[in-house]
């Protein structure tokens, strides 16, 4: 372990015992602002601090095996001890590193879900329909909740576009590398001839954002303009402008919803969607900046490369950012996305590894 890590963790463990008489103390309770403040970071150094008192018991028993040699008789199992005993001080110092990196702060907001069909006509639609069950697939074994913004359905049964905001602790942590370009190769329905055609979508994935923390919205900056919403609901949705259209000027970014039944309701959740796109672009611009000293290849956030490619003939997904193909699909489209999603994770916790290093 380098001095830089080992004088990181020495000054959390300092840390982590100022939290604990902090927390301890009877006055704490009487701002619970700050209590919970605490409570937190305490949450985030705790475990840190545990796993360093088990590299440097490990680093201890070393050293008492090592003294243990000088006895012929107690020899092997001293080596054995000491073979033990690096391995787990590797292993150990391999997550520690692990733990020290950079902590996205993103990472445990809810998500606005973005799908758009792209090329291939009704199959492209049919194709987004399948992405979104797939990820609300996955969102319901992690236990959390979707709820749907704004949908745009396609006569073949799939959907032009659709927007959903996903609810969970940690949703943006796992699913925030999924944003980019989804190929999918397969035989339409509609084809006859048993030929395969390639079709594609637009996925994109961004944290929701504070509205008073994150994005400042400026109401002169906005256009906000109320019409009937179409499609199904009945009278009322035909009788009363609850659709909203909103647009940022100096961006020009516009957001559409309609799918609530008041106009309350739709402008509410049409601002949350401006914020994080606003929110988005921002970080995009920022990520080339950095990418232009030096390029992630998962991190960058590039929405117009393509990113994965699905062949059902041929049963597989391959995604080319870490070239990881796996022959599940049918698991995959079904929600099964953890070891696609901890595959991403892993090569990105490398590259920033990696970064350190240099």
């Amino acid at each position: 372990m380098n001095k830089s890590i080992a004088a990181k963790l020495t000054q959390l463990s300092v840390r982590l015992e100022e939290l604990n008489h902090l927390l301890s103390s009877e006055t704490i309770t009487a701002n619970l602002d700050n209590y919970r403040k605490l409570s937190r970071e305490r949450a985030e150094i705790a475990p840190v601090v545990e796993l360093y008192g088990a590299y440097l018991q490990s680093e201890r028993d070393i050293h008492t095996a090592q003294e243990m040699c000088a006895d012929a008789e107690m020899r092997e199992f001293a080596d054995a001890e000491i073979r033990d005993g690096k391995e787990k001080l590797t292993q150990i110092g391999a997550e520690l590193q692990k733990q020290l990196l950079p902590r996205d702060p993103n990472d445990e907001r809810n998500i606005f879900l973005e799908i758009r069909a792209g090329t291939g006509g009704d199959e492209s639609t049919l194709f987004a329909g399948d992405l979104f069950r797939m990820y609300a697939r996955f969102a319901e074994r992690q236990h959390w909740q979707v709820e749907i913004i704004s949908q745009s359905p396609s006569e073949a049964g799939g959907y032009k576009e659709i927007i959903a905001k996903i609810i969970g602790n940690g949703a943006y942590s796992k699913l925030k590398f999924e944003s980019g370009g989804h190929r999918v190769q397969r035989v339409p329905a509609t084809e006859t001839q048993g030929r395969i055609h390639t079709s594609a979508c637009t996925v994109a994935v961004m944290p929701e954002a504070d509205e008073i923390m994150d994005v400042v919205l400026n109401p002169a900056e906005l256009r906000i303009d109320t019409y009937r919403a179409s499609g199904a609901g009945g009278q009322h949705i035909n009788k009363t402008d609850s659709a909203v259209r909103i647009t940022h000027l100096p961006t020009n970014i516009v957001v559409e919803c309609q799918d609530g039944r008041s106009q309350h309701k739709n402008k509410a959740q049409a601002m949350s969607v401006l914020a994080a796109r606003i929110r988005d672009k921002q970080t995009q611009e920022q990520q080339s900046k950095q990418a232009a000293t030096r390029k992630s290849l998962i991190g960058s956030g590039d929405r117009s490369g393509r990113i994965r490619t699905y062949n059902f003939p041929q049963g597989r997904i391959t995604d080319h950012r870490i070239n990881l193909t796996l022959y599940k699909i049918e698991q995959i489209m079904d929600g099964d996305l953890n070891e696609l999603c901890s595959a991403l994770v892993s090569e990105h916790q490398a590259e920033q590894l990696a970064a350190m290093a240099e």
